[in-house]
């Protein structure tokens, strides 16, 4: 691939690479903002999507729901109309642009909206309110099947006064991605994703997050505003989810060497935006 683009592509693997576990959060942002750095695009979407364990009957998107949803510039207006799109997903009638999204089985797919969609689509309602109305003219996706249950899903986005992305950004935007497996899986560690029983909670998060720190029990309990016995029980319930027993333990899994327990298919409403 002879593109400029692609060294950019190699620092920012190296970049993320830098970033200790502990701050996930972090490395998503940078992640986000240098691709619409290296794509000149106006703003980034990374979103978790897990299949439901018993899909409504008839379910036009194949029991795929959003769980987690990252911005990087997360406007008012867009994070507002962003959640009524994701409501949009549990009625019986959706959009085509989502059942598109959500269909076929390929592990890696990058598509351009104005290839994917058809003519008609952008004279609708759906293209004026979720994309012209909220700043939006084009965007560039990618779909990464981490397993059969959960798949990543990163958009890049470019405003009415911007040129459309073309066939000639979908090459760099792969490999962009596609190289970042161990980072995904990374993220979805975070959040309880893939590798636990069930999701953690939002303080259970910020405690793993500790965790994976250098911080003893009872510095993490002071940086969290805790009591070291509510911290205790925080991270008892970390280990049973992850199927762990010790610190240790919980950190090979970031480190590739642990063994992943029971995927999770936790229910994707009302958990949309960080």
């Amino acid at each position: 691939m002879r593109d400029e683009r692609v060294e950019d592509i190699y620092a920012l693997w190296e970049e993320l690479a830098d970033f200790p576990a502990s701050q996930s959060d972090g490395a998503l942002g940078h992640l986000l903002s240098r691709l619409c750095a290296i794509f000149d695009a106006q703003n980034a979407l990374w979103s978790v999507v897990v299949r439901l364990p018993t899909p409504p009957e008839g379910d036009r998107l194949n029991g795929w729901r959003p769980c987690l949803a990252r911005l990087c510039n997360p406007l008012p207006q867009l994070a507002r109309t962003m959640q009524e799109r994701v409501d949009k997903l549990w009625r019986p009638e959706v959009d085509i642009s989502a059942v598109i999204g959500a269909a076929g089985n390929e592990p890696f797919l990058t598509r351009l909206l104005f290839e994917a969609l058809p003519a008609d689509w952008f004279e609708g309602d759906y293209y004026r309110r979720y994309y012209l109305g909220v700043g939006h003219a084009d965007q560039l996706s990618v779909r990464y099947a981490i397993n059969d249950d959960v798949r990543i899903h990163v958009f890049l986005y470019r405003g009415v006064a911007n040129p459309r992305f073309t066939p000639e950004d979908k090459a760099p935007f792969t490999l962009a991605i596609r190289g970042l497996k161990w980072f995904q899986y990374q993220l979805l560690l975070s959040h309880g994703i893939h590798a636990a029983s069930s999701p953690l909670t939002p303080t259970e998060r910020n405690v793993l997050l500790a965790l994976l720190g250098s911080g003893t029990e009872k510095e993490i309990a002071e940086s969290l505003g805790k009591s070291r016995n509510t911290v205790h029980v925080h991270i008892k319930s970390i280990y049973d989810k992850f199927g762990v027993r010790n610190r240790p333990a919980l950190t090979a899994l970031w480190l590739g060497q642990g063994i992943a327990g029971p995927r999770s298919k936790a229910s994707a409403r009302g958990t949309t935006r960080e």
